[in-house]
């Protein structure tokens, strides 16, 4: 059975189609960081807004056309989820825990992909969500039950480590290793965006984990929030208008630099 699966999985991968998607995946993955770091960097600047994900798509669904540009972002980013659930199928053989971890890592981004592309649908349907509320309220279902704490601070914990991680990802430019990058010029550059890029997420995942894990430690989900409340809180802090600004300007870097992972990413 596994070994069916694994060749179904193979089968579906190798189709033209589907790395046309996935590479169109990571483009839309691009437009969102482009759209989210122009919303952090106008709030920087004095500017109002909702520097989400969910402001992101609200301000594209004002403008001519946006509800079929949020379609095509949902079905590419769908797209490119299934790659990455697909690639967690087709994981190396070796020792489990490799295996695994392997795994782990494609699905767990094929759940933030997919979330992302419900998102879109949704704001293209109409609905108008607020993120930070979202996260309010579910921080305050999950401090009302028993343990809830404890969850809430280790999903602060996770958000504050995957945003380490992509920081160390950006110093080491370890993610070379999955783009067929050219030599030259384009390589380079396309290297230092990356780099700026996943610094300015790894800072933007940093401080939603702060938000959370003090949300747990005062046992106050209002203080939870997604990013616009944690660009918010920056704001308050001193030179937290420097700071916010480096983001936004690295979060639209790391934008350009997905649309360049679209074309030379290793599928």
């Amino acid at each position: 059975m596994r070994s069916e699966a694994r060749r179904a999985a193979r089968k579906a991968e190798s189709s033209t189609i589907l790395r046309v998607l996935a590479r169109a995946g990571f483009a839309a993955n691009g437009v969102v960081h482009i759209l989210i770091g122009s919303l952090v960097l106008a709030v920087a600047l004095g500017g109002r807004g909702e520097s989400d994900q969910a402001g992101a798509f609200k301000a594209l669904a004002a403008a001519p056309f946006g509800f079929a540009l949020l379609w095509v972002l949902a079905a590419a980013l769908w797209a490119l989820a299934l790659w990455h659930v697909l690639d967690g199928i087709l994981a190396p053989r070796g020792s489990a825990t490799q295996k695994w971890g392997r795994r782990v890592s494609e699905w767990s981004q094929a759940a933030v992909f997919l979330v992302i592309g419900i998102l879109a649908a949704s704001v293209a349907l109409g609905a108008r969500p607020d993120a930070d509320e979202t996260a309010a309220d579910v921080s305050r279902g999950v401090l009302f039950v028993p343990g809830g704490v404890f969850v809430l601070g280790g999903v602060g914990a996770g958000f504050a480590i995957a945003g380490v991680a992509f920081a160390v990802m950006g110093v080491r430019r370890s993610f070379v290793a999955k783009m067929r990058l050219p030599d030259g010029p384009v390589g380079h550059a396309v290297t230092a965006l990356g780099a700026a890029g996943f610094i300015a997420k790894g800072l933007s995942l940093m401080s939603m984990g702060v938000l959370l894990l003090v949300a747990a430690f005062k046992v106050d989900p209002d203080a939870a929030g997604g990013l616009d409340a944690a660009i918010a809180a920056l704001l308050e802090m001193p030179f937290g208008p420097a700071l916010t600004l480096g983001i936004g300007a690295g979060l639209v870097l790391y934008g350009v630099f997905c649309g360049f992972r679209g074309r030379y990413a290793d599928l």
